[in-house]
């Protein structure tokens, strides 16, 4: 497995979707934008609101999963990740991946106490592509 063909792949996906667990042990999906910023295939960084369900669902429990996708039409490629999800508040990080047109999420701006960062560190994943899955470690 070619882990520079999936970057790339990743890198032209314009919605992600995030898992969280919810208090009940159950699987929650959430479309979003692509990752805000993003190192590799071990590091993803998504940007929420602090009052959000899921935030709740990371803080109780880190294990997550992202999940990206092209449907063509002959051919559909996914990829999902396995790992960490982390809460990130300090004002640091919100700064490095602050967008311009965030306020429209965010009426008080970067400072917004309802801003925060989704940091996801995969730790594995899963490669689906013309009928063939494959599966592959981050290191």
């Amino acid at each position: 497995m070619e882990l520079c063909k999936i970057e790339k792949f990743i890198a032209k996906q314009k919605v992600s979707f995030i898992c969280s667990i919810n208090e009940f042990g159950y699987p929650n999906v959430k479309a979003m934008l692509r990752p805000r910023k993003r190192k590799g295939l071990r590091e993803f960084y998504f940007s929420t609101n602090t009052s959000s369900v899921r935030v709740q669902h990371y803080k109780n429990n880190p294990n997550a999963s992202i999940y990206f996708y092209h449907k063509g039409l002959i051919k559909y490629v996914g990829v999902m990740l396995k790992g960490k999800m982390e809460v990130l508040t300090d004002q640091a990080t919100k700064n490095i991946i602050w967008e311009k047109g965030d306020t429209m999420f965010y009426k008080k701006g970067v400072t917004d106490p309802d801003y925060c960062v989704l940091k996801f560190t995969s730790e594995s994943g899963r490669y689906y592509c013309d009928l063939k899955i494959e599966s592959f470690n981050i290191e």
